[in-house]
């Protein structure tokens, strides 16, 4: 038995957790399946979720496919809560990414997909709502190839679209060898070479498919698809005899022959020869509206039905002119290619009527790779979140990468590396978790004892630093507490939401008494405010939302301030400089003094200084894509009076480099300058051609720069960019402006100089080293001449 973690992800709405449901139902976890609407679906446990019908927390649940061990995790899809999808994506061995066969591929999904492919998790994709009125698959699969990847290898057909009887059929055409010829060439050359045919898909739909039969009998096929969709095709046997086969249309006006795709159409191959007569196949929709194949055998009780699922669930492709060595080729070229995310398969279905899902079953079994690690290797794992148990305890949600863990285990985490004791685990089994003794290598687990673990930490070895792929909040408020609400009590509660979700980045302002929180929309505003008050009993209001900038240096600007020498009060030299670096590098910390000149506590002092610093330039903004460099570095060693204890006036410490470095920083930023940046928004939008004029001057007025115009009939798209504080405002007047009918796309883009108006600045939180008589009245209660 292997193991395999699974994410579901996908834009808001998609029936991602309705998928999940379906999935358990399917695997026999759950006998009834839960309703979103009906707020009874398995994961979504919190009653905020239930209520409102989204996911807000990630949640694991197991389940058996055979003799595999799948660990699913129903992510959020509301980009507010985008910051809940990153923490589960470093753990994950594979990912089943939904698509709306109605909407289509929405701006959240091209922001999932392009992280998928970055970090290199293989990916399924899968269609969902065929059922739905406007269902389009062909015009999914488009998209997916055009905004999504190139590399989407579709896995079947489907039929009666936009009713309940919605079918999908396991297929594999030429359509998928075209996606998977590009990325082996072992399987092109079985194909040119091995075949003994030739099938070549017209652009106008047109497929010839010449297949030999066995030494007693030649089957002949000619497919040929007319303006009316309609395939004809003229079987022509060998001794045994002559048989005609005329295909009826289907309900669509749709025929199809078995395993032939051409561009624009379908088509199904109907007849195969046995070695000592004919094989006949009628393809008729079964009882459920799946496609049915009857097969009546040859002579020697051989016969062939093309196109039909193979005993391991995976799509046969027979026809075609695809010999079985093509076949078999291009079957362990869509496994091997899926699990590098090289290619992506692509299956539709509904979560609701269930169709399709028994092969995205087969398709998550076979073509994701199983969880690797070794479990008598060295303990190593990753918290992806941490939440509180019901007596107020930290529990923490690991994966193992490798080794053991075991109760009662000391082990150190986070980069202290200081050490915890397990004091209980559970592993997830079977729809449910259960208290365990150990968690092996593969397996996701709770884990208790670890008081101050935080999201990200590595549990034992650690493994490569915790990384952001998604980009930061950009919008911030303050808190404003009820009548009668502790600030005390509101401060610790914050602050254990900020445990389980540390990109709400609190910043409380000692002078102003206020604390803020970052965010990345409105929706999920509204969720702390809930959770405040049901979980903690805490009414509270916010301010209005403002937009986060960062700021960037201009130039390059060095200072120095020396030990013993005025205005200098800190027994401490240091000397920095600020250079630009690239957009997006962030912040570098390097050394032009020798490292045995002083300590390295008081490196390690200055260093941590210099980031914290950061956190407010001069503009009030994070101060990012810098370099700083240690120039100049001094220190008074251990000394003291005669025959008298250590003296800390006579002696450099830790605080005197931490009390200096501040100073020294924004005096070299001051030399460098900074400029303002803001964050941008890339969108896409979508309305009647006739509505141009009046969106045109609320754009212009919202700062959006239209990029790209297209006209599609009576709709005009446009691209471009927008302000990120600008987009809730222009979500709000779109309905108006479009009769209803606009559809606007937004996803955080990139951040330009703030070049209108007047430069935002941000009220400061620390000890404010901008003004170095009121920052060292503050620090050391004293002033330097």
């Amino acid at each position: 038995m292997h193991l395999l973690n699974l994410g579901i992800l996908a834009h808001v709405d998609a029936g991602k957790t309705s998928l999940t449901e379906r999935l358990l139902h399917t695997v026999g976890i759950t006998d009834e399946i839960g309703s979103v609407d009906a707020g009874s679906t398995r994961t979504d446990t919190l009653a905020l979720e239930r209520r409102r019908g989204i996911t807000i927390k990630s949640a694991v649940v197991s389940f058996a496919i055979d003799d595999v061990t799948v660990n699913l995790i129903d992510t959020p899809g509301h980009p507010d809560f985008i910051a809940e999808v990153e923490r589960v994506l470093g753990v994950l061995d594979g990912a089943v990414l939904v698509v709306s066969a109605v909407e289509g591929v929405q701006a959240q999904t091209r922001v999932l997909m392009r992280t998928l492919q970055r970090l290199r998790i293989p990916t399924l994709l899968f269609v969902n709502k065929i059922d739905r009125r406007g269902a389009d698959p062909d015009r999914v699969l488009r998209q997916i190839s055009e905004r999504l990847t190139p590399a989407a290898v579709p896995m079947g057909e489907t039929g009666a679209l936009g009713t309940p009887d919605a079918w999908f059929r396991p297929v594999l055409g030429t359509a998928a060898l075209e996606v998977l010829a590009d990325h082996d060439d072992e399987l092109l050359a079985a194909y040119v070479e091995g075949s003994g045919a030739d099938a070549v898909a017209g652009r106008a739909g047109l497929a010839q498919a010449d297949v030999a039969a066995g030494g007693e009998g030649l089957a002949h096929s000619d497919v040929v698809l007319g303006r009316e969709g309609l395939a004809h095709s003229d079987v022509a046997l060998g001794r045994e005899g002559l048989a005609h086969s005329d295909v009826a249309p289907r309900r669509e006006g749709l025929t199809h022959s078995d395993a032939v795709l051409g561009r624009e159409g379908l088509t199904h191959s109907d007849a195969v020869a046995g070695r000592g007569g004919l094989a006949h196949s009628d393809v008729v929709p079964g009882q459920e509206g799946q496609a049915r194949a009857d097969v009546v055998p040859g002579r020697d009780g051989l016969a062939r039905a093309d196109a039909v699922p193979r005993q391991d669930g995976l799509p046969q492709a027979v026809a075609g002119g695809l010999s079985h060595r093509t076949v078999d080729a291009l079957r362990a070229a869509l496994t091997t290619r899926t699990r590098q995310a090289l290619v992506h398969p692509v299956h539709f279905g509904s979560a609701i009527t269930g169709a399709g899902v028994d092969a995205l079953v087969t398709g998550i079994k076979e073509l994701l790779p199983p969880a690797d690690g070794d479990p008598d290797g060295p303990v190593s794992g990753t918290v992806f979140k941490v939440e509180r148990g019901p007596a107020g305890e930290k529990v923490a949600y690991v994966r193992m990468f490798s080794g053991t863990l075991r109760t009662r285990d000391r082990i150190p985490f986070a980069e202290s590396r200081q050490e915890g004791r397990i004091t209980a685990i559970s592993v997830f089994d079977q729809g449910t978790d259960a208290r365990a003794d150990a968690v092996p290598a593969g397996r996701i687990a709770r884990l208790w004892g670890l008081t101050d673990i935080r999201i990200g930490d590595a549990i034992g070895e650690p493994r490569k630093a915790y990384e952001h792929f998604f980009a930061p909040p950009t919008l911030e408020t303050v808190v404003v507490p009820g009548p009668g609400v502790d600030g005390r009590k509101l401060h610790l509660a914050l602050a254990q939401l900020a445990e389980q979700d540390p990109l709400i980045d609190l910043r409380h302002d000692e002078v102003r008494q206020e604390t803020s929180v970052s965010l990345y929309g409105e929706v999920q505003k509204e969720v702390i405010e809930a959770t405040l008050a049901e979980d903690f009993g805490l009414e509270v209001t916010f301010r209005e939302t403002t937009t986060i900038c960062i700021e960037r240096p201009s130039g390059t600007g060095a200072a120095v301030e020396f030990n013993k020498k005025d205005p200098n009060p800190f027994l401490a030299t240091v000397g920095l400089r600020v250079d630009p670096a690239p957009a997006g590098s962030g912040v570098s910390f390097r050394l032009e003094v020798e490292l045995g000149a002083m300590p390295y506590a008081f490196f390690k002092a200055v260093e941590d200084t210099v980031r914290e610093t950061l956190g407010q330039g001069l503009h009030g903004w994070q101060v990012t894509d810098c370099t700083v460099t240690m120039t100049h570095s001094g220190y008074s060693p251990r000394q003291s009076h005669a025959h008298q204890g250590f003296d800390k006036s006579m002696s450099s410490t830790g605080a005197d480099f931490r009390g200096v470095t501040p100073l020294v920083l924004v005096e070299a930023l001051r030399r460098a300058g900074t400029q303002v940046y803001e964050p941008m928004h890339r969108f896409r939008l979508e309305a009647p051609a006739d509505t141009l004029g009046a969106l045109l001057p609320v754009l212009a007025a919202l700062r959006a720069v239209p990029q790209t115009t297209e006209t599609r009939g009576a709709a005009c798209v446009l691209e471009g960019a927008v302000p990120a504080g600008r987009v809730h405002e222009l979500e709000q007047r779109l309905p108006g402006l479009t009769r209803g009918e606009g559809e606007l796309e937004s996803a955080f883009d990139h951040y330009a100089p703030v070049a209108h108006g007047v430069v935002p600045e941000r009220p400061r939180t620390d000890h404010n080293p901008l003004n170095r008589k009121e920052y060292l009245l503050n620090v050391t209660r004293r002033v330097g001449s």
